[in-house]
């Protein structure tokens, strides 16, 4: 089995905090494959079996600029635990149009593929967003996502504006105002 050929860039390489341009259509075959490639790693570093043989940290969203491209685009792969099956989205400039006023968090903490050191906080999400993007062949589509889906987003839109999780974790108080959100 081959792994994709890429290449996630870490938290202290300059590019990840460049904001990423928007894509023009029709894409590249390079871009095409780029998408297929992420999404396959994603899938393959949620196998555990394969994760431990090739030293993958497990990962449900990767952003082009992590792989030091600056394009706004992000693919999320989340495997259903009870199926097995993978839900997948590939997100071409996403503009958020609503979100929820409910703030939320994830209670084991945020993690990220480019940052590879444990890190301690809560990160405050809206509990829905709605957001407007465009999918591989340029066609317009809208989106409403909820929960962990709803976190991989904003964090994977956060990375198409130079924004990392650990920028919004309060330095001062990392659980700050935990108590005027909910854990998932």
């Amino acid at each position: 089995m081959n792994l994709p050929n890429i290449k996630i860039l870490d938290e202290k390489d300059k590019i990840l905090r460049k904001v990423s341009k928007e894509v023009t259509f029709p894409l590249e075959d390079a871009t095409k494959q780029t998408i297929f490639d992420a999404i396959n790693y994603l899938k393959l570093s949620q196998d555990e079996e394969i994760a431990e043989k090739y030293d993958l940290r497990p990962g449900m969203g990767l952003a082009f600029i992590q792989l030091g491209i600056p394009k706004r685009i992000f693919v999320i792969a989340n495997k259903d635990e009870d199926t097995g099956k993978f839900e997948e989205h590939i997100i071409i400039n996403p503009v958020i149009t609503s979100q929820s006023e409910e703030m939320i968090y994830v209670g084991e903490g945020e993690g990220c593929l480019s940052v590879n050191r444990p890190v301690d906080g809560i990160v405050p999400r809206c509990a829905r967003i709605t957001l407007n993007y465009q999918d591989m062949d340029g066609n317009h589509k809208k989106i409403r996502v909820r929960e962990d889906i709803a976190i991989a987003f904003q964090h994977e839109i956060d990375h198409l504006n130079g924004i990392l999780f650990v920028d919004k974790i309060d330095k001062k108080n990392p659980f700050k105002n935990k108590d005027k959100m909910r854990e998932i």
